[in-house]
């Protein structure tokens, strides 16, 4: 059974859209999406109501990857029952994704189908250009547009000076706005990305004001705000698990706590989006193993010497570049691993096979 137009008018309320093919849905099985993921499972919504519901069997094996299993923002097929349970995850047009915290160098879900990532920074002690950018070269490959938001505009005098010395180290592709998260007028510029069947997802540090914004979005106070430490401008955790909520305006905003590390994933391309200006340049030495430390031509050092390269924004670049390496080489080491786990696997279970025979 293909939607029908009834069936895309309840979903499109949860951000569905035509470009969004299904799969052929047998009844009694249904549509839904992940709006919010715990510990003891996920809550969905059909577009007419939230219900809680359990991952099928296969999602919950050792050896599945996590990026596989449902993530918040997923449309899923739903199996009806006590508990309802979720059958297969249907393709994502967009996937944010970042390292996940700790040696395992694996990968976890921000969110999933979101046009729009809302990189949201405090214009206070929260304010740091580096972080933006590290931001965004986590949200190049999603498939999402990256939107700027510097908040706390109303706390601050110089907030046209941040915004100017942002756009000086930003792509011109990359929007950035100044608001007010509390007044709806301030805010309401960012309702051009959140249209009916549009999706957003919040991300940034506790106490940047994402749950404020939310709350002002949906005209209600909804999301639990807290205070920020005067020293730091760093906040407590209020938003304690990701959430997708619909929007009066027609679109959809995934809420999630604030994140205390990035890590890359080790998928990254850094000569491309935010700092392909800088492999240009790097293009343009005299030789092509030029380290950009002193030797004669270097365009890269000419930038930096006449103006045309921000040092700071060079020396981050240098500081990303070496992580994404050493992501890489985690990645590739645990991925020859692997493989050599499975190698191993076959070649014992053949061995037992020819001793025992088989079972």
């Amino acid at each position: 059974m293909q939607t029908t137009p009834d069936d895309e008018s309840r979903l499109a309320r949860i951000g569905w859209r035509a470009s969004v093919s299904p799969d052929a849905v047998e009844p009694p099985q249904f549509l839904a999406r992940v709006v919010a993921q715990h510990r003891a499972g996920y809550e969905l919504h059909d577009g007419e109501q939230a219900f809680n519901a359990q991952p099928a069997a296969k999602f919950l094996r050792r050896d599945v990857d996590p990026v596989d299993r449902p993530a918040v923002g997923d449309f899923v097929v739903v199996a009806p029952g006590k508990p309802p349970t979720i059958e297969r995850v249907l393709p994502r047009h967009s996937e944010l994704k970042r390292g996940a915290a700790g040696e395992s160098h694996r990968r976890q879900v921000i969110a999933t189908n979101v046009d729009t990532v809302f990189v949201l920074v405090g214009l206070d002690g929260d304010f740091n250009p580096a972080r933006i950018e590290r931001y965004l070269l986590l949200i190049q490959g999603s498939g999402a547009a990256p939107v700027v938001v510097l908040t706390k505009a109303d706390k601050v005098a110089e907030a046209d000076a941040a915004v100017a010395e942002l756009r000086q180290r930003l792509t011109d592709a990359v929007d950035v706005v100044a608001i007010n998260a509390k007044s709806a007028g301030s805010v309401a510029p960012l309702l051009s990305w959140l249209g009916p069947g549009r999706t957003a997802v919040l991300v940034g540090s506790s106490g940047a004001g994402k749950s404020t914004l939310t709350n002002t979005l949906l005209g209600e106070t909804r999301q639990a705000t807290g205070a920020v430490r005067e020293h730091d401008s760093r906040g407590r955790h209020t938003t304690t698990h990701r959430a997708l909520i619909p929007l009066p305006s027609g679109g959809c905003l995934i809420d999630t706590p604030g994140m205390r590390e990035l890590k890359l994933t080790g998928d990254e391309d850094l000569d491309e989006g935010q700092f392909a200006d800088i492999d240009e340049l790097a293009q343009a030495c005299r030789f092509g193993d030029c380290a950009h430390a002193g030797e004669p031509g270097c365009a890269v050092r000419a930038a930096i010497d006449d103006g045309r390269l921000d040092p700071a924004r060079w020396q981050n670049y240098l500081k990303l570049r070496d992580e994404l390496a050493a992501a890489a080489d985690t990645l590739e080491a645990q991925m020859r691993r692997k493989s050599e786990s499975r190698v191993l696997s076959k070649a014992l279970g053949k061995r037992l096979n020819e001793k025992y025979g088989r079972r």
